[in-house]
């Protein structure tokens, strides 16, 4: 099993619209808007990310694509973290949310780069508790389907876990992986995070690579849009 904070990241992108901020006692967001406050009651380490500034908190605030909802993947305030798997396999992955409104409660998952379907749409349904959970929205039921969510990884080494926005306001505590495919929810602030060896000079390195990869792509997806415009 690997468990991970989730300010413990090693890079942050696409996160000019809507970023991830730590909160903690220490270093209190100032962006706006923010309806609630802090939930620092039972975060793990005292400290926990959000998407802000957060515009969308119900069903009765306006949904907007691309501002403060990424229904695809990797499109908008993507976490990095370095880690080094030794077993292949397939990962089941939980995370440790807290959601105050009913749109404030989604995650993605992605891989090395990638975003396969077995990582989008985590979903959550438990209000205004930190709650750990391993769900998937799907069209058939939208409180997500339990062992769902999974990573397929095929060699050992560094890898590097992505985490996306899919809704703003959402509060991030920590994450894990696991081979198990029927593990209990844990309890609690969950097991205690794994070794920080697991952010290594390799992973930073692949991150990198990522990073100069990705604005390529980026470039390229702006040039042809305005050339769409024109």
């Amino acid at each position: 099993m690997l468990v991970v904070e989730a300010e413990d990241f090693a890079g942050q992108y696409l996160d000019e619209i809507r970023r991830w901020y730590r909160v903690a006692a220490d270093s209190l967001p100032e962006v706006t808007p923010d309806a609630d406050p802090p939930h620092l009651e039972g975060a793990s380490g005292g400290a926990y990310l959000e998407a802000l500034p957060d515009t969308r908190q119900t069903h009765g605030d306006t949904i907007t694509p691309g501002i403060n909802f990424a229904p695809a993947p990797g499109k908008m305030a993507i976490l990095t973290y370095p880690v080094v798997i030794e077993e292949p396999g397939r990962y089941y992955v939980w995370a440790r949310i807290y959601s105050t409104g009913s749109e404030d409660n989604g995650l993605h998952v992605g891989i090395n780069g990638t975003w396969p379907e077995s990582g989008q749409r985590l979903q959550w349904i438990a209000k205004r508790q930190w709650k750990w959970r391993s769900a998937q929205r799907t069209p058939e039921k939208h409180v997500g389907v339990p062992g769902q969510i999974w990573l397929d990884i095929e060699e050992p080494g560094v890898h590097l876990i992505h985490f996306s926005m899919r809704e703003d306001g959402t509060e991030f505590d920590k994450w894990l992986m696991t081979l198990t495919k029927d593990m209990p929810e844990p309890e609690g602030t969950g097991p205690a995070a794994s070794p920080r060896e697991h952010l290594n000079s390799g992973g930073l390195e692949k991150l990198e690579a990522l990073k100069a990869k990705l604005a390529d792509h980026v470039e390229m997806t702006t040039r042809e849009a305005a050339a769409k415009a024109e």
